[in-house]
C-alpha cells in the first residue's frame, strides 16, 4: 500500500471584471503580502494595455499570451542506479499555465526599465504576445534540454 496521500486540489474562485478563473490565478500569482485590490490593479491595467494593442478581448490576448509561453514537456531529476537523469515529461495544461504565469510575472520583475510594475508586466504581457521577451526565453531553454536529454525518455513512469 502507497504512503502518498491524495492531494485534493483546492479550487479558487473567478475574478470580478471578467469571471475568469485563469485571471484570478494571474492576480493570485501577482500578489504580495496579501494585497489583493493592488495585485488586482496591476494585473487589470497590463490586459488593459495587451487588449488596446491587440484590438481583442482581454481574456483572448491573455489566452494567446499563455499559449505563447506555455512549455510542452519539461524535464524531471529521476535517481536511477545511482545516477541521476533529466528525463522529459509532457507538461499538463493546469501546470503549464502556472508555469507561463510565474515565468511573465518574475521576468517582468527583472526588467531593467525605471517604471512601476504595472508598466513592466504590460511590456512583458507584450514581448510574450510576440514572441520574443524572456519568458519565450526561458520556454525555449527548456524545450532544448528535453530534446537533448531525450534518449533517457524510457525512464519515465
Amino acid at each position: 500500500m502507497s504512503r502518498k496521500s491524495v492531494f485534493n486540489k483546492k479550487s479558487i474562485l473567478p475574478d470580478i471584471k471578467f469571471n475568469s478563473i485563469l485571471v484570478s490565478k494571474f492576480i493570485n500569482l501577482v500578489m504580495i503580502s496579501g494585497k489583493k485590490t493592488l495585485a488586482e490593479s496591476i494585473v487589470y491595467y497590463a490586459l488593459d494595455v495587451l487588449s488596446n494593442n491587440t484590438n481583442k478581448s482581454h481574456l483572448e490576448s491573455l489566452e494567446n499570451v499563455l499559449n505563447n509561453v506555455r512549455p510542452v514537456i519539461e524535464v524531471k531529476s529521476r535517481k536511477i542506479g545511482g545516477s541521476i537523469y533529466q528525463i522529459p515529461i509532457e507538461v499538463k495544461l493546469d501546470r503549464g499555465n502556472t508555469l507561463a504565469i510565474r515565468w511573465i510575472i518574475s521576468f517582468a520583475k527583472k526588467r531593467n526599465e525605471k517604471f512601476n510594475i504595472k508598466i513592466k508586466l504590460s511590456n512583458e504581457l507584450l514581448d510574450a504576445l510576440n514572441n520574443k521577451g524572456l519568458s519565450i526565453k526561458k520556454r525555449n531553454e527548456i524545450y532544448k534540454i528535453a530534446n537533448a536529454n531525450k534518449a533517457f525518455a524510457h525512464y519515465r513512469w
